[in-house]
């Protein structure tokens, strides 16, 4: 049995209280199990590490540095606080094991470049995304003919900061990597964000309280794919990380994750001036 390692801003939040139960429900629960956490604050109103190991059968860590000094592999979570991975990861990333930093991986493609450089230098493998990428039916849809999609659009509720990632993951699945420029069309309490390419490709997401996660594309040859209510993600998205952490491979290119970190930078500076064409950083 190989054992997980949890690290988070704070423990009680939504992934951290999912994962382990998800993880003892999957085709690998007879390998893996989430054995050690730590986190680096705990908030009013939140339950304190040792009373959430206890009920999600976890021993609390006296440290950060005891989880990766004793885990096989090592999830950094706080999903909510994106600016704070780096930090948390730094011990991870030089490690040698197995990370899966959750989303968004990073706030800026600097920090996302020096993740992954840190990771590379150490012989670290990495791995970070959104679940939505392995929403059923979307990736064997996106690889379908050989006429490559030209056009997606993505849709889901919440706030920009915290959910835009999930549709930029899917986005850059499709359509892949090379956006040049984006700008906000939309209001600020439904943001539309237009993605544009230089060889013509484009796309858009759009956030409106209380949608489902959507997802359409376009190809060359002027097929199409819909996927209405987007939902049941989290299983197979447990899996794959699981099989990463068996493998030491990631499903998701390293160049898809550094595109999605420059797309949020630029969203977010779109955000800040609408109507107006922001680049998006190279890599």
């Amino acid at each position: 049995m190989k054992t997980i390692g949890f690290i988070d801003y704070y423990v009680d939040e939504w992934h951290a209280n999912m994962y382990p139960g998800w993880i003892r429900e999957s085709a690998f629960k007879d390998r893996f199990d989430v054995t050690l956490a730590w986190e680096e604050i705990s908030p009013e109103g939140k339950k304190p590490l040792r009373q959430w190991c206890e009920e999600q059968k976890v021993r609390p860590a006296e440290s950060l540095a005891e989880v990766v000094e004793q885990c096989d592999c090592l999830v950094v979570l706080s999903p909510d606080n994106p600016e704070r991975h780096e930090d948390l990861s730094d011990l991870a990333l030089r490690s040698g094991k197995p990370v899966y930093v959750d989303k968004p991986f990073a706030p800026s493609l600097a920090t996302a470049l020096r993740m992954f450089d840190k990771a590379q230098a150490h012989g670290t493998p990495l791995m970070s995304c959104s679940a939505l990428r392995f929403a059923p039916g979307l990736q064997e849809a996106a690889r379908q003919g050989s006429a490559k999609p030209l056009f997606a659009s993505g849709c889901g509720g919440g706030s920009f900061g915290v959910y835009a990632i999930h549709q930029l993951e899917m986005l850059v699945m499709v359509l892949g990597t090379g956006a040049r420029r984006v700008r906000q069309i939309g209001s600020p309490d439904i943001p539309l964000l237009m993605v544009d390419y230089e060889d013509g490709r484009r796309g858009t997401i759009q956030l409106m309280p209380g949608h489902p996660f959507q997802m359409a594309f376009s190809r060359a040859d002027g097929t199409t794919a819909t996927f209405s209510n987007i939902a049941d993600f989290f299983p197979p998205f447990i899996e794959a990380m699981l099989r990463f952490f068996e493998t030491k491979e990631s499903p998701v290119p390293r160049g898809e994750t550094l595109e999605i970190a420059a797309l949020l930078e630029a969203g977010h500076q779109a955000m800040r001036e609408p109507e107006t064409w922001h680049p998006v950083g190279s890599f």
